[in-house]
């Protein structure tokens, strides 16, 4: 089966060719260039390994959390390549694919652990993916105080990063830290994916960009504001 992957979410993009050659082939697309180098990347790496991007079998994407301009060059890329060559489109959380790559410390820690996979969202908060046996359970936007209070409330929990900063952020929590993903490191999850025939419809799927909702933006600063309750209200009486 023959896959392409784009991964244009990180600080450095890449895309990887899978079922062309023994192991996926990898380029990078280093700095900003996604954006002008992505498409041309793709026409030469196919052209470099002898295929023709009608023998896809697929289109897999990881459509963020991360760049927002990163998740949209990449999203539209693969929408494009799937709309022109009526391919498959499969697209992936980044969160999922850094929680794949988690490693644990004896065969049976899978049953016994939650994966919870963290990325850098700047300003103290983190892009949050909580997973078990491979199943999203929920991705959600948590400043470290609420990730570190549901840490303690969940202490079944295995933390895998990939930023050095998130690592020493949350050093209580003993995050793994592993290699940023690339492309290819999205490949288990898109051959689950294209297994169980779970594709996207490449005319609605959108970037995952996992931003707080208005109504969450603005109750911030009015709760910060009232008074606590025990200043205007007697406790409750106990049941």
């Amino acid at each position: 089966m023959k896959i392409l992957l784009i991964d244009t979410c990180g600080a450095t993009g890449s895309i990887a060719l899978a079922g062309a050659a023994p192991s996926p082939v990898v380029v990078s697309l280093p700095g900003r260039s996604a954006a002008e180098r992505l498409v041309p990347t793709i026409h030469s790496l196919a052209v470099g390994l002898g295929l023709s991007l009608a023998e896809l079998d697929a289109v897999a994407v990881v459509h963020g959390p991360g760049s927002f301009t990163g998740e949209r060059v990449g999203l539209s890329a693969a929408k494009g390549l799937c709309h022109a060559l009526n391919l498959p489109l499969v697209a992936i959380s980044r969160l999922a694919v850094l929680a794949s790559l988690a490693k644990f410390a004896s065969p049976d820690q899978p049953s016994a652990a939650r994966i919870h996979a963290l990325l850098d969202a700047g300003r103290g908060e983190f892009y949050s993916g909580l997973y078990a046996d491979g199943l999203c359970l929920r991705e959600s936007l948590q400043p470290r105080d609420q990730l570190l209070a549901e840490a303690s409330r969940e202490p079944q929990q295995l933390f895998v990063v990939c930023e050095l900063a998130v690592a020493q952020s949350i050093a209580e929590l003993a995050p793994q830290l592993v290699a940023e993903p690339t492309a290819a490191s999205a490949l288990p999850v898109a051959l689950a994916r294209i297994q169980q025939r779970i594709f996207d419809d490449p005319a609605t799927i959108d970037a995952n960009y996992l931003r707080r909702t208005d109504a969450e933006i603005f109750a911030k600063p009015i709760a910060a504001a009232a008074p606590p309750l025990s200043a205007t209200h007697p406790a409750a009486p106990a049941r």
